[in-house]
């Protein structure tokens, strides 16, 4: 009995300390994962003017890392299976924080793209990572764990963008861009003294992302995570550009990339729980779908009207379709070793395709395109994700992924 009782009160420990430290760190780790990109559009007019960078060139700058976040994320499984998760994690904070303290050298466009292509490097290992480790120190929570995970993520881009135009003010754009290797240093020492020890240790993740090449649901969840998520790429990088352009001072578009931010926060938050007692997750999917659509027809049709409300819609769908398609996702398989890998897989690919978004809207521009152009293209992306919804019912779950 006494043995008994001893392992009970371990496993109790153990569950509070994952309650409590788990969720800090999923939190801070969330938060350091944007302002490295959304600190970029509200200071962008001031990089190009110092630097010469054409539109391609800046749209690089958002680019770039969002192709990293496809291509490392199998590698970031990689890693953490040959390592284990706890330095892996670790040391994609320290690449995250390195690729943002070098700008505060840089003074060409290469320099800038190198220091972006660091900071995504390690981004990308960190988000292949997260939602295998959220489900398995939160299994009977993960869309609780993923809602916080998200907006943390979302709240630290709102963050980002308010935040740099200020600094840009008082200490320069090198000083608004390089700050935000401090918060990931912290996250960094943090991470090392208390990450909880329900991290995976080395050898533990034996599904390899490559098993999903075959698989027809995972390119479908792939291509639904990228392609809508494509619009949150191309409002980071061109937002502040779009509206600075209407005539908007830096500060005020800064702010509106903010307030675009605050509401994914929200929106990844609260989208969750209301689908949180729901197997089927479609009817909120189909929700923040319909806020995109109305966001980017204003965009498009009527950009001056109400600013800050279709920066509201825009950002209150994609913040809630991002943590929706992922919880989606990690609905498929019901252990988190392999609901990881496939996570891994979609962001992996999804990604990709969301790099894409900023650079079609750099070159159309540089080809003398307007920004209603891209607006529009956006929104037929989002209306056929609406038909690819229907595709994601519980019952197909088990069915569509029998041979991984």
């Amino acid at each position: 009995m006494p043995d008994s009782g001893t392992a009970g009160a371990a496993r109790l420990s153990r569950t509070i300390a994952a309650t409590s430290g788990a969720l800090v760190l999923l939190v801070l780790v969330g938060f350091n994962l944007r302002p490295f990109l959304t600190s970029v559009g509200p200071v962008l007019d001031l990089v190009r003017n110092d630097t010469g960078l054409g539109f391609r060139a800046a749209a690089m700058l958002t680019t770039l890392p969002f192709i990293l976040m496809g291509v490392v994320a199998g590698v970031g499984v990689g890693l953490a299976r040959r390592f284990g998760e706890k330095p892996t994690l670790a040391a994609a904070l320290l690449l995250l924080a390195a690729g943002c303290a070098s700008r505060i050298w840089a003074s060409d466009s290469a320099s800038l793209i190198i220091g972006a292509g660091i900071a995504g490097a390690g981004v990308a290992v960190i988000q292949a990572l997260m939602p295998g480790l959220t489900k398995r120190w939160f299994p009977d929570r993960v869309p609780l764990a993923m809602g916080l995970y998200s907006a943390a993520l979302v709240g630290g881009g709102a963050f980002g963008a308010v935040a740099s135009p200020w600094l840009a003010t008082h200490g320069g754009w090198h000083l608004a861009l390089a700050v935000w290797a401090v918060p990931a240093l912290g996250t960094f020492a943090l991470w090392l003294a208390s990450a909880p020890r329900g991290t995976a240790p080395v050898g533990s993740a034996r599904i390899p992302v490559i098993r999903f090449f075959g698989n027809l649901r995972a390119w479908q969840l792939a291509a639904y995570f990228g392609l809508a998520n494509s619009g949150y790429s191309s409002l980071v990088a061109w937002l502040p550009s779009f509206y600075r352009q209407m005539g908007m001072s830096p500060q005020a578009c800064g702010n509106l990339l903010a307030w675009m931010a605050v509401f994914q926060a929200a929106g990844a938050l609260v989208m969750p729980m209301l689908a949180r007692r729901a197997a089927d997750r479609r009817g909120v999917l189909w929700l923040t779908l319909a806020l995109q659509a109305a966001g980017f027809t204003g965009f498009a049709l009527v950009p001056a009207l109400a600013p800050w409300l279709l920066v509201a819609c825009a950002g209150l769908g994609l913040g809630g379709f991002f943590s929706l398609s992922l919880i989606v996702t990690l609905d498929h398989l019901p252990d988190a070793q392999r609901a990881g890998a496939l996570a891994a897989f979609v962001q992996g690919v999804g990604f990709l395709i969301v790099a894409t978004g900023p650079w079609l809207i750099g070159w159309l521009r540089d080809a003398g395109g307007g920004f209603a152009t891209a607006w529009s293209m956006h929104l037929a992306v989002v209306i056929a994700m609406c038909a690819l919804t229907a595709v994601f019912s519980p019952g197909s779950y088990r069915r569509s992924m029998d041979r991984v």
